[in-house]
Parts: C-alpha cells; structure tokens; sequence
C-alpha cells in the first residue's frame, strides 16, 4: 500500500524548512515530507543572501514584515543557540552621507522604535567613526540586535532536529515537481520519478511560488519576476576596514536596501548586491538566460511598469553591474579609502518579486489558502530573519483551516 503523508511540504528553503520543524514540533506523531527539486537544501534564496539577521527597522509599522522579523529574530538566535548554528549578533550602523537622506533616516528611526527594535540610537559622525573607523557619514543609526548567521546551517538544523521527532517523517531531495492534483480527498504530488500522496500541502516554493500556485489550481493575477544581486568581496588585505555591518540609508522609491558591507560569519567581507533583472530565475552568472523565463517575465505588463517606473535607477544598476570601476564608486561613498586592488568579484544571488500588474512590489509576506493547500507566494528579505515566526503562522493557518487535531 502507498504511504500517504498527513503534510506535504514543498520547498527546501529556510522557509520550508522552519514551516517542518514547527510543523513536526506540534505534531509530533503526524508524518510529514519535505519535497526538494535540489540535491541540498537552502540552494536557491536561502543560500545565497547576505546572511544577515535583521532588526525590524525598515518594515512598515503593523505588517507582516514588521511583526515575524522581530519575532523571528528573538526566536532564530535562540534556535541558533540551543542547536549550535554558527551566528553572531554583532550589530550594525545605517549611514547618512548627505543632508538630503535625513528625512528618511528619521523615518526608519520611528519605524524601528514603533517595530520594538531593541537598542537603536541616533548617532553622530564621531560616533560612526568609533564603530566603523573607515566610515565616512555625518549622521546615523546603530542598531546593536542586528546579527550574522549561516543560513544554510540553520536550515539543514532545523530539519535534522524535526526529524529526530519523528522517524517515519521524510526529506525528499532531487525532486522537482511537476505536477499537483487532487485526488479523492488526496493531493497527488508528482515529481520526475516520484508520486507522492499527502492529506495536505504546503507550498514554500521562492522563485517558483506563481507556478506551483498555479499547478495547484491557485488563482493568481501576479507574477514573480526575478532580479540578480551580485557581491564583490573585500580582499584578505582590506578586510579590516569593516568590523561588522554598514547599510546605506535605503531609497524609499526602490525595493531594495542598496549596497552594504557585512562581515559573514567566516570572516569575509561581502560588499552588495545590486538589483538587475534576470533573464533566468535561477541565473547566478551575469549572461545565464532562460528563454521560459524570461518570455514568463517580459510579456508581463508588470515588469514593463516597473522598469518605467525606475528606468534611471535600472540603467544605472545595470551599468554598475559590468563594471568594477561604477561598483567601487557606490562603495567609496561609505568608505572612500577602498580602492579597485581592495576587491573582487564575489557571487550573486537571485531574488523573487512578486509584481503586481501595474509593476508595484508586493511588499509584505503573503500566504494564500484552500480547504486542502496552503501557498506562500511573497516572502522576500526579511523571510530568511523571520522564517521561524512564519513557520509558526502557517502551522496556526493549517490547524485552522485544515482541522487538524
């Protein structure tokens, strides 16, 4: 007799991740599965961020974002405690280097004291210059919770520590979906080589969230479209003009932070990422392209509205994106000492946007359900900080509406 699984899960990100563990830690006698299409887990956005814990100090006041980063946060560092996952919360500073980014220093001051972000303080040009003696800025932030961490580590802990709950529980990995139907009460889940049957399913799916939506039957109107951040790193001779983190005061117009500086847990120095749209979702390199791909996101009305409405911006990461000399300009602005021997190529990263139809970015986290299936279809930065908190709305959200008991 086939084995049937009482939860599905799909997707072997942090996401998916936290969701099994939390999900197994509640339930500790139901068998789950987790479904993976990578022969390891975390590849893909999980993997290859800038691996920082966040504060909850850019997120709007009552969102999503706002709340599970803050929650998430407080419980990820006590995870990486309890378990033994390489972390660090060393703190950061957010650097004004003109008059004009006051306003918008002062904004996401407030946020981060409405968003209980615990320790923040305005301080001065000498004041960065005592954290970040190389730092040239004449206003900023420091906001001491804010951390390190390997995310691919706590992703494989939290699995390892779910299963250990539960031995019948399993981790598929190399199993790209391919199709989901429902089948006499059952969600038939197959894969290249697999048939999986569950009672229910979640969906933790990153830069395939609107196609295994769709292959659920899930209407959607948005889409996601990808967009690649590349690294420089800081050479070994160079690495100690950064002590921990240096951010930017981020442009309000654009969903990204800007290019930062952050000392990773191994002692390197990661300087980035840019934002450039990606021909291929998951295109690490600068010329990968997927023909599916990138038909899927430039006949989208969605992604023209967006490029028109940050046309110079776009232009100008492109530009930065090929060229070493645009990269370090952008860098020189929080530490002009760098120079060109100071770094080199690092690696890249690619980023899931949700867009909607008039080119505007889903902002906060967005989970979606039906009597059998539940769907995370927007969970951009900070969804790694605050993987945990959204693992435990999920498992509320399927207690709920899956009655389970």
């Amino acid at each position: 007799m086939d084995k049937i699984f009482d939860i599905a899960i799909v997707g072997g990100g942090i996401v998916g991740a936290a969701t099994f563990y939390k999900l197994q830690q509640h339930f500790p006698n139901k068998n789950l599965v987790l479904i993976e299409k990578e022969d390891q887990l975390a590849k893909h956005q999980s993997g290859s961020n800038s691996g920082v814990i966040h504060s909850g100090l850019y997120y709007t006041p009552g969102s999503n974002k706002a709340r599970n980063c803050v929650l998430g946060r407080h419980e990820l560092v006590k995870f990486s405690k309890e378990h033994k996952v390489t972390h660090d919360v060393c703190g950061k500073v957010v650097v004004a280097t003109h008059e004009k980014e006051f306003k918008f220093l002062d904004k996401i001051y407030k946020n981060g004291l409405e968003n209980n972000t615990e320790g923040i303080e305005k301080i001065n040009a000498n004041q960065i210059k005592d954290i970040e003696p190389e730092v040239n800025g004449i206003a900023g932030i420091w906001v001491p919770c804010t951390g390190i961490i390997d995310y691919v580590m706590a992703t494989k802990k939290m699995v390892d520590v779910a299963r250990g709950w539960n031995e019948n529980s399993e981790v598929l990995l190399s199993q790209q979906v391919k199709s989901i139907e429902n089948q006499a009460d059952l969600k038939i889940i197959k894969t290249q080589n697999k048939t999986i049957k569950s009672k229910y399913l979640i969906v933790c799916g990153g830069l395939q969230a609107d196609r295994l939506a769709k292959s659920d039957d899930i209407p959607l109107k948005e889409r996601i479209v990808g967009f690649r951040g590349d690294y420089y790193e800081l050479e070994d001779h160079a690495k100690n003009k950064v002590n921990n983190l240096i951010y930017p005061v981020p442009d309000p117009a654009f969903p990204f932070l800007g290019v930062h500086f952050t000392r990773m847990v191994n002692g390197d120095v990661e300087c980035g990422p840019n934002a450039v749209f990606s021909f291929k979702r998951e295109g690490y390199n600068k010329t990968d392209f997927s023909l599916n791909d990138s038909l899927d996101a430039l006949t989208y009305r969605g992604t023209w509205q967006l490029f028109f409405k940050n046309a110079s911006y776009g232009i100008n990461e492109y530009r930065r994106a090929f060229s070493k000399k645009l990269f370090l300009k952008t860098l020189q602005k929080l530490i002009p000492s760098l120079t060109m021997d100071d770094i080199k190529p690092g690696r890249a990263g690619v980023r899931a946007l949700l867009l909607s139809q008039n080119g505007d970015t889903k902002d906060d986290f967005r989970i979606e359900y039906t009597s059998n299936s539940i769907h995370v279809l927007n969970a951009p930065s900070p969804a790694a900080t605050a993987c945990l908190a959204i693992g435990n709305d999920i498992k509320e959200m399927a207690i709920k509406n899956f009655a389970l008991n």
